[in-house]
């Protein structure tokens, strides 16, 4: 077993919040050195939102492991010249401001390519870095309005919400994070680093693969509950039990509903056209609806434990942090931290035989290793001093 496949690679982190942060931690579990640049003041704004987990918030703690903290004012001179030496030596600078904020601080990509050619450059903003919308405001509900996302999810006609934000980590933070090893990987052939403009709401926009290859065939614009993947059929649909929890059945194949029409003993639903639209869809829907409420989501699911049918209970939270498959791949990891105490921290995905991802550290302090980061750019103790009376850092 060696080191993670990203050891050696210096990502300097100037992004905030979810997407970037969430990027950026996907390549420090990979071995990166993730430098979190942050302001001398609030630093990310993530770190003060409750609850807290120690000092600071829990979402900091998911979001930032394996990094390191540099308290930086980019607005000082002398904090944007600092910024600069990093550079020099860094493989990747990620960011998520708005289109022309860094290159009003003087740190636009064209200036740190400059100094650093092999730089490889990942802006993520909501909506690219051109066109109409470039400078306006989003977040992920307004990313996935505008790209159509939201049009067809959901149910009986009407929109709904995803709990996880789909264009922030599906369509952003996913994307930026294949981009940018894309990038570290044709610096090999190429010698050289370039820039890579992160839309989330483009990223998020691919993800109708599917209900475009139907529309390309139908002519029919998608809509709540008008097809099998988003409850328009009994087959693939969310059933409330008995004592108000819900279970998942996916039985699209004929042979998954056809053990489900078995397990549940009404072979009688075992027809062609349970996979075909139709009126018939929603008096079959509410035939199951009524099963499932005969019995306990406890009960329902050691009916299931044996039968092959794609039926699973949806668990909360707290219940998937104690589920044994979770836990035996190691996505359920027991931390303890010197002054927080023990915590639960998310494993990491991505198995790699060789070079597997790890979690080393814990999320760091607002500028908990600026002093040492400088000290390796040869500035003294006097020089760090006279830096926070500036407040440079």
């Amino acid at each position: 077993m060696t080191s993670g496949a990203l050891s050696g690679f210096k990502i300097l982190d100037l992004s905030r919040l979810l997407p970037g942060p969430f990027c950026s931690m996907l390549l420090a579990d990979m071995g990166a050195d993730v430098i979190k640049v942050e302001d001398p003041k609030l630093g990310d704004y993530i770190r003060w939102w409750p609850p807290r987990v120690g000092k600071n918030s829990g979402f900091h703690v998911v979001l930032n492991r394996n990094k390191r903290s540099l308290s930086l004012n980019l607005k000082a001179p002398e904090g944007r010249d600092i910024f600069l030496k990093l550079v020099r030596d860094a493989d990747v600078v990620l960011e998520g401001f708005r289109p022309g904020v860094m290159a009003k601080l003087g740190l636009g990509y064209d200036t740190l390519a400059a100094i650093n050619p092999r730089l490889v450059y990942c802006a993520i903003t909501g909506y690219g870095s051109d066109g109409p919308l470039a400078l306006k405001a989003g977040h992920d509900i307004n990313y996935l309005a505008l790209n159509g996302v939201l049009s067809y999810c959901g149910r009986d006609g009407l929109p709904t919400l995803s709990g996880v934000q789909i264009a922030d980590l599906g369509g952003g933070a996913l994307y930026a994070a294949f981009s940018i090893v894309t990038a570290l990987l044709a610096r090999e052939r190429l010698g050289k680093g370039q820039f890579i403009d992160i839309s989330m709401t483009e990223g998020a926009f691919t993800w109708h693969c599917l209900r475009w290859g139907k529309f390309l065939g139908d002519s029919q614009t998608p809509s709540p509950g008008d097809d099998f993947l988003n409850h328009g059929y009994a087959c693939y649909n969310i059933y409330e039990t008995r004592d108000g929890r819900h279970m998942s059945l996916g039985a699209l194949e004929p042979q998954f509903w056809k053990a489900f029409c078995r397990t549940v003993g009404h072979p009688e639903w075992d027809q062609p056209d349970y996979f075909e639209p139709g009126p018939h869809q929603k008096v079959l829907q509410e035939a199951v609806a009524a099963l499932f409420q005969e019995k306990t989501l406890a009960q329902w699911t050691e009916i299931f434990k044996g039968s092959d049918c794609c039926c699973e209970p949806i668990l909360n939270l707290a219940e998937v942090m104690e589920d044994p498959q979770m836990k035996a791949r190691g996505m359920v990891v027991d931390l303890v931290h010197e002054s927080w105490g023990a915590y639960r921290q998310l494993g990491i995905a991505p198995k790699f035989s060789l070079t597997p991802g790890s979690l080393r550290t814990h999320a760091p302090e607002l500028g908990e290793h600026t002093d040492a980061i400088l000290k390796g750019l040869q500035y003294s103790e006097e020089e760090l001093d006279a830096l926070r009376v500036r407040g440079a850092i």
